[in-house]
């Protein structure tokens, strides 16, 4: 596929559940391989998911928080791997990546206070 935001070139695993499931899914609602699953567009899920939010009183969600929270918990379940976050979001530099996923202040104090003996 072509990633929209930056023309580039990328390839992907989708895990065989899903794909399984997005097959089934097609079947049972007749849906061509060459048509939208959800004929929506992206301006109307950013909508849907505001009146949400609104609705369950949280604010400062939108769609690309949930590209912020896959990134963060690709990176905390993959033993702090920087690199592979990098990878996956396709980022110039590892740096874009750590203030993409906002490596907290309160992390960076713990990491010196648990190892103030090294100092």
């Amino acid at each position: 596929m072509i990633e929209q935001k930056t023309s580039k070139q990328r390839e992907f695993t989708v895990p065989l559940v899903i794909q399984q499931y997005i097959e089934n899914y097609c079947l049972r609602n007749g849906i061509n391989k060459n048509e939208l699953l959800f004929p929506i567009s992206e301006r109307a899920v950013q909508k849907q998911l505001s009146i949400v939010c609104d609705a369950l009183g949280y604010e400062g969600i939108g769609t690309h928080s949930f590209r912020k929270w896959y990134a963060t918990e690709i990176y905390t379940q993959n033993g702090y791997d920087i690199t592979l976050v990098q990878r996956l979001l396709q980022h110039s530099s590892a740096a874009i990546t750590q203030r993409y996923i906002g490596i907290e202040p309160q992390r960076i104090e713990q990491a010196i206070q648990n190892n103030a003996q090294l100092l």
